[in-house]
C-alpha cells in the first residue's frame, strides 16, 4: 500500500467503516447500570453511534467516513457514506445521545477519548457542503464541547497511559474542532492546560514503551499535542528539551515498531494501533522541523518502518478491523 491517500485507498477504508459502524454486536458497552430498566440493547442506548463493538470505535468510525467523503466525493463508497449519515445522523437519533450523557451515570462516560473523538467528528461534518449533518449532531457536540470546558479546570494532573485515558490525545483531537468552530475560548483552554500538563516536560525517556495494550505513544502524543497547540518558536525549544537525542535515534525504543503475536486478542491488537498512531505523530513532528534539521530523517525513516508494520494488518479479525483504519488515516494524512 503507498503511503498516501489515493481514492482507491479511501474507498477501501470506508468500506471497512461501514462494514463496521452499522454491526451492532459483539458490543462492549461501558454502561453504568442504575437500576433494571438501564439494561438495553446498544441500540436502544445509543440511536446513532451502536456499532463498532463500543461507543469511541464508532464515532471514529463515522469520522473516517466523514473525512473520506470530503476527500473523495465522488468516490466509489460516497453513496453508501451519504445514506448511512442520512439514516443516522438526524436529529430524533442525536436526541437520543444526549439523553444519555444527560443522566448522572454518564458524567464520566467516554472522557477523554469518545469525547475527542465526537468534536473531531464534529469539525470533520462542518467541513462538508452537506450542513444537515453537523446540524443534527450539534446539541451532542454542544454538550460534549461544554463537557471538556468542564472538566480541564478542575484536572489537576495529566494521564500519560497509552490508551483511552490519555489526555494528550484528548487536547490534540479537540484543538482541531475548537479552532475549526472559530472558540477562541476553547483553543485557550486547551492551551493553557496544556502549557500546565505538559510545558515543563523534559528529557523523556520512554523507558515504559510501549505497554502490552497501547496504542499511543504517550511521548510522542505529547510531543504532537504539544505541537499542534504551542506556536511554533515556542513548540521547538520545548521539543528541543522534552526529547533531546531524536537525531541519534533515541530513546531507542520509540524507533522500534511494536510487535504484534496475537491479532484475535483485543489488546495485543492495539500494538498495530501504536504503530499507526507513532508514524502519525513522527510524520507530524517531522513536517514541523526545519527542512535541515537532523532529526528530519530518522523521524521520517522511523514513521515509514511503522507504516509498513501497521498497514498491512487493518483487516482480518475484528479486534482490529473496527477501528484501525482510523488511526492508517490519520497516519497518511499526517
Amino acid at each position: 500500500m503507498p503511503h498516501a491517500l489515493t481514492p482507491e485507498i479511501g474507498a477501501r477504508f470506508a468500506a471497512l467503516a461501514l462494514g463496521h459502524v452499522t454491526r451492532e454486536y459483539p458490543n462492549k458497552p461501558g454502561h453504568v447500570l442504575a437500576g433494571p430498566e438501564d439494561a438495553r440493547t446498544p441500540a436502544a442506548l445509543h440511536p446513532v453511534f451502536h456499532g463498532s463493538y463500543d461507543w469511541h470505535s464508532c464515532v471514529h468510525g463515522y469520522w473516517l467516513l466523514a473525512r473520506v467523503l470530503r476527500r473523495f466525493p465522488d468516490g466509489a463508497q460516497a453513496g453508501a457514506i451519504r445514506t448511512r449519515f442520512d439514516a443516522q445522523l438526524v436529529p430524533d437519533k442525536v436526541a437520543g445521545e444526549c439523553a444519555y450523557f444527560a443522566a448522572p451515570t454518564a458524567r464520566g462516560y467516554e472522557r477523554p477519548y469518545g469525547w475527542a473523538w465526537l468534536l473531531k467528528l464534529a469539525d470533520e461534518l462542518a467541513r462538508l457542503p452537506e450542513r444537515r449533518w453537523a446540524e443534527a449532531l450539534a446539541p451532542l457536540t454542544a454538550m460534549i464541547a461544554d463537557r471538556v470546558r468542564d472538566f480541564l479546570p478542575v484536572a489537576p494532573y495529566p494521564v500519560r497511559v497509552g490508551t483511552h485515558f490519555n489526555t494528550a490525545f484528548a487536547l490534540r483531537l479537540a484543538a482541531d474542532y475548537a479552532e475549526g468552530a472559530g472558540d477562541a475560548a476553547l483553543s485557550d483552554l486547551l492551551l493553557r492546560t496544556a502549557e500546565r500538563w505538559y510545558g515543563a516536560d523534559a528529557d523523556c525517556p520512554a523507558w515504559g514503551e510501549p505497554g502490552g495494550d497501547d496504542f499511543l505513544s504517550s511521548a510522542l502524543i505529547e510531543a504532537e499535542c504539544l505541537r499542534r497547540l504551542l506556536p511554533p518558536d515556542t513548540f521547538r525549544p520545548w521539543f528541543d528539551r522534552f526529547l533531546p537525542d531524536l537525531a541519534a535515534g533515541r530513546p531507542a525504543t520509540l524507533f522500534r515498531p511494536a510487535s504484534v503475536t496475537d491479532r484475535s486478542d483485543g489488546k495485543i491488537a492495539h500494538l498495530d494501533g501504536l504503530n499507526l498512531s507513532r508514524a502519525w505523530c513522527f510524520r507530524a513532528l517531522a513536517a514541523a522541523l526545519d527542512p535541515d534539521d537532523p532529526r528530519r530523517p530518522p523521524l521520517r525513516a522511523a514513521a515509514e518502518a511503522h507504516l509498513e508494520a501497521g498497514l498491512p494488518h487493518l483487516a482480518g479479525d475484528y479486534m482490529g478491523e473496527h477501528w484501525l483504519a482510523t488511526f492508517a488515516l490519520l497516519a497518511l494524512e499526517a
